[in-house]
């Protein structure tokens, strides 16, 4: 998995503009480099479905990253990270990636299953001894797949994670939101997207890796890559790179998002990153090398429920075809002042990021249309 070996060209601002929309400043890491010029086409083509995909939304800061066969071929930013100051964003810009933290933190369970320290198929009390014994056994599998029956969010949990929260100081003690609540349904006759589960999925790595689960993600999966951008979002911790988070008010007024607290949902949601390092990332799960080849085919691989339908959803990663019949592999991410996509086309080795520091609607069908812009 390498970078593009070209120097990088110098990041130079455009002149500051007082109004936000339409005039984005733009910012571009790979574009204007040597290895661009091979693809100086698509990244033309590219960069006006961007340009027109934040006018159309009012996204104050964006940022975009396309691998195709493990290197970056093109990585830009758009707008600004944090509008009071003027500050533009750069490939170095750390954007929240909400729900999309569920397939890196997926990247560390595998690993944990290859090395033989969690067996998928267990109940989770193996690994979490205090967890409350349930109507059913409940396993990691299970969890991963959002088929063990464990709730989402409810809008009584607001009071818990949202403004005035108190901080989660361990992964153990955020599970007291949800672990004394019933199943939903049997583990295995139903699909129900769940978060806290993932947050259970946490503290079963603890168990079996004998170490905080923000300490063995750094040492497993972020040191081996060379992510060096992936973090927890710690509120109260000063974070270098980290964009300002923004929404709108319902007069359409920009103004800082909500304060959160995302210590209670570090592997299903509290996760920053740049898009470079997601790119890579998503390469490295294209291909074997950091994981064997028998565990990516496990994780791309669509659960069933017990009546033989498939979900689409294998460990995390959701799996299907995009409008034109191609396979991809994908997740997105929606938070408060965030929203994240990664979107992946296996067959041509392509990964698609896109990053924004405002809860948008761009999605799936956007990523798809600049992914085929990149297949070969």
């Amino acid at each position: 998995m390498s970078r593009c070996s070209c120097r990088r060209p110098a990041l130079t601002n455009s002149p500051m503009k007082t109004r936000l929309f339409p005039a984005l400043l733009s910012l571009a890491a790979f574009a204007g480099g040597v290895c661009a010029a091979p693809l100086s086409t698509e990244i033309a083509q590219a960069h006006e479905v961007v340009k027109n995909l934040i006018a159309a939304k009012r996204i104050p800061g964006f940022s975009i990253a396309v691998a195709r066969g493990g290197q970056i071929v093109w990585s830009e930013g758009f707008g600004f990270a944090n509008v009071q100051q003027g500050v533009v964003v750069t490939p170095l810009t750390r954007f929240r990636l909400g729900s999309a933290s569920k397939i890196v933190t997926a990247a560390g369970l595998a690993r944990l299953a290859e090395e033989g320290k969690i067996d998928l198929d267990a109940p989770v009390q193996r690994y979490v001894p205090d967890f409350p014994q349930k109507q059913w056994p409940i396993t990691t599998r299970e969890l991963a797949g959002h088929l063990a029956g464990i709730r989402h969010y409810s809008e009584q949990d607001f009071a818990v994670t949202m403004q005035g929260a108190p901080h989660f100081e361990s992964v153990s003690a955020s599970l007291a939101i949800f672990k004394n609540d019933p199943l939903l349904f049997e583990p295995g006759t139903k699909y129900s997207y769940s978060s806290y589960g993932w947050n259970l999925i946490s503290a079963v790595m603890e168990g079996a890796s004998g170490a905080d689960f923000l300490t063995y993600m750094q040492q497993a999966v972020f040191d081996p890559l060379g992510l060096r951008s992936i973090h927890s979002d710690h509120a109260l911790e000063i974070v270098p790179y980290r964009t300002s988070f923004y929404q709108r008010d319902p007069k359409g007024e920009l103004r800082p998002a909500d304060h959160v607290d995302n210590s209670y949902k570090w592997a299903g949601g509290g996760f920053l990153s740049n898009a470079e390092d997601l790119a890579m990332f998503g390469s490295a799960m294209l291909e074997p090398g950091f994981l064997r080849r028998e565990t990516l085919e496990m994780m791309f691989t669509s659960q069933r429920l017990r009546s033989g339908a498939e979900t689409g959803v294998g460990i995390a990663w959701r799996i299907g075809k995009d409008a034109k019949g191609n396979r991809v592999s994908h997740h997105g991410g929606t938070i408060d002042g965030g929203r994240a996509m990664i979107m992946m086309y296996p067959d041509s080795k392509v990964v698609v990021i896109m990053l924004s520091n405002i809860l948008v609607d761009f999605g799936e069908p956007d990523a798809q249309e600049i992914g085929r812009i990149f297949l070969p």
